[in-house]
């Protein structure tokens, strides 16, 4: 296994000229995709409907943008969305389609890679799925953003993804046991991927004033500096509104359903605050498959 690692970081280690024998084409190298993962340290508190109203706002702005569904057992991204589409990153790994042909529309703007329910380890991927991954990925680069929406927890599937990306948001609420679960992830973050630089954000969602939503960042920011020894930034927070329990019911995001709802105007809030305030310019589709496989 260990060979098999070091073969595949080799391969990785040049984005500009990874060319697999029997795939497609080299990552281009020219894009700079910017990668985003979303993530929490428990379910419920509105990690995927997050991820998929932030997409709706970098749309809005222009960016075309892919959300990715890498909650491997549980995928939900089409189900708010009320889009079904017929093929999954299931049938991506198991080689029965492309990415390219795996990538469904849905309507608002956005396009989105289903997950993969039953599939339960990137990491468990053959050498020869590894190669075909990889090069799959590679035909996302034409995106100025991809989301990747992870499940809940702290699975290695999830920390692969935390630690490829170029920005790690994690969304928390107000209730005590998320914000322990919201401090438990950045403990394991700190823990296993051990870089104190990288780019963790905090989004604190459902909050009734702008005084709780700092209030909690606060505190979990504070504990974070001085028990952990590792820098988290407040992105902002998401106003509790009923427009969102509206739009799940719809299975529409609520962007589209109140586009002038106060949650509304927070995510745009949040996309304007990741783009210019501590930018960090993309690493490219290519950093993220480095990045991403050379953990494994």
């Amino acid at each position: 296994m260990a060979d098999q690692a070091e073969k595949l970081r080799e391969l990785v280690k040049n984005k500009s000229t990874l060319d697999l024998p029997y795939l497609s084409d080299p990552i281009p190298s020219g894009k700079k995709t910017r990668i985003i993962t979303i993530t929490s340290g428990k379910g419920g508190v509105g990690k995927t409907n997050m991820a998929i109203n932030l997409a709706l706002a970098y749309s809005k702005l222009g960016k075309k943008v892919v959300v990715m569904d890498a909650d491997l057992g549980l995928a939900n991204v089409n189900v708010i969305l009320g889009v079904v589409p017929k093929f999954n990153l299931y049938h991506m790994i198991r080689q029965k389609k492309t990415m390219k042909e795996i990538i469904a529309d849905t309507g608002y703007g956005i396009q989105i890679v289903a997950g993969a329910s039953g599939f339960s380890q990137i990491a468990n991927l053959s050498e020869k799925d590894r190669h075909m991954f990889i090069s799959e990925l590679s035909s996302l680069s034409f995106a100025d953003i991809i989301i990747i929406d992870t499940s809940a927890g702290v699975s290695s599937n999830v920390l692969d993804f935390i630690a490829a990306a170029d920005e790690a948001l994690i969304v928390t609420t107000p209730e005590p046991t998320a914000i322990t679960d919201a401090y438990g992830l950045i403990k394991i973050i700190t823990t296993e991927i051990n870089n104190p630089a990288m780019g963790l954000k905090l989004i604190v969602n459902r909050v009734k004033s702008v005084t709780e939503g700092k209030k909690v960042a606060d505190r979990v920011i504070n504990i974070s500096s001085q028990f952990l020894n590792i820098k988290v930034d407040y992105l902002g927070y998401v106003y509790e509104d009923q427009s969102v329990q509206d739009s799940v019911l719809q299975q529409k995001p609520f962007m589209i359903v109140d586009p002038k709802s106060k949650a509304s105007h927070c995510v745009m809030n949040l996309v304007s605050r990741l783009e210019r305030v501590d930018y960090r310019e993309g690493s490219g589709v290519g950093g993220f498959i480095s990045r991403l496989f050379g953990r494994m």
